[in-house]
């Protein structure tokens, strides 16, 4: 049965990676995962939005990317070592921080997808996406943690698991099997979908045997992060479910969708 996440939306599905920012040359004020970059991607039409999230010194957990502070603010600290204040003060002119709950508050309509990076995430996340759970898909690339988050969410009272995506080991397994011709069914039992970039260390993991047997098994194949609308026709063509794109204004204007 297909997860309410993925159904009555638009096919192939767009998901705003880090919502819609300011792109090269634009307005730079527009940062990745904030409350503005979520906002231009509901506003351009995106039924999806991808973020991810990290949890602060308060315990807070927050839509962030990175495990420091560097590549935004040229600080080698650790999101974890930083009060929720100091963050909200340093994003107020980028576009705005926000934690999982004011996301999903804020953008009722929204199906979002959460990377959890951080064991630290698991538990307390539960809580927050329980109300959620049927317009929330819950990823990470360490299955464990990803199966931990799941777990906290149905403890949490959640009428529905959220949807999720598979790990690297889950992905590694689907692509071993596949290319074997050997059934995926154990590994895929309970995955909503796996997300994969075309290719990742030289490896080619979007294949057509690896789509075709996703699809035999009722899973659907993201593709990230596709900006050009020529990988986005191609990928589409090839079977892909969904794209995680920069641009989703891009992609959805792109996309021949029913």
């Amino acid at each position: 049965m297909t997860h309410p996440y993925l159904a009555g939306t638009a096919h192939p599905r767009v998901l705003a990676h880090r919502g819609l920012a300011s792109a090269p040359g634009e307005d730079s004020s527009i940062w990745e995962n904030t409350a503005a970059a979520f906002a231009a991607a509901d506003a351009a039409g995106a039924e999806y939005i991808e973020s991810d999230c990290q949890v602060t010194a308060d315990g807070d957990i927050v839509l962030f990317h990175d495990e420091t502070l560097q590549r935004l603010f040229g600080d080698a600290r650790a999101v974890s070592e930083v009060r929720t204040l100091e963050l909200r003060r340093l994003f107020a002119d980028y576009g705005g921080l926000l934690t999982i709950g004011e996301a999903l508050d804020a953008f009722p309509n929204a199906r979002f997808n959460i990377d959890v990076k951080t064991d630290a995430a698991a538990e307390p996340i539960g809580a927050l996406v329980a109300p959620h759970a049927h317009r929330v898909l819950l990823s990470s690339f360490d299955d464990r943690c990803r199966r931990a988050a799941l777990a906290s969410t149905m403890r949490a009272g959640a009428s529905i698991r959220p949807a999720t995506s598979g790990g690297r080991s889950i992905i590694a397994a689907l692509r071993v099997l596949s290319a074997l011709h050997l059934s995926p069914a154990r590994v895929l039992r309970d995955i909503d979908a796996v997300q994969i970039p075309e290719k990742h260390s030289g490896v080619r993991l979007f294949t057509p045997r690896l789509v075709r047997t996703a699809h035999r098994f009722g899973v659907e194949v993201h593709v990230w992060t596709v900006n050009e609308t020529a990988d986005m026709l191609r990928l589409r063509d090839a079977g892909a479910n969904g794209i995680i794109t920069d641009r989703a204004d891009v992609a959805l204007r792109t996309l021949d969708r029913p």
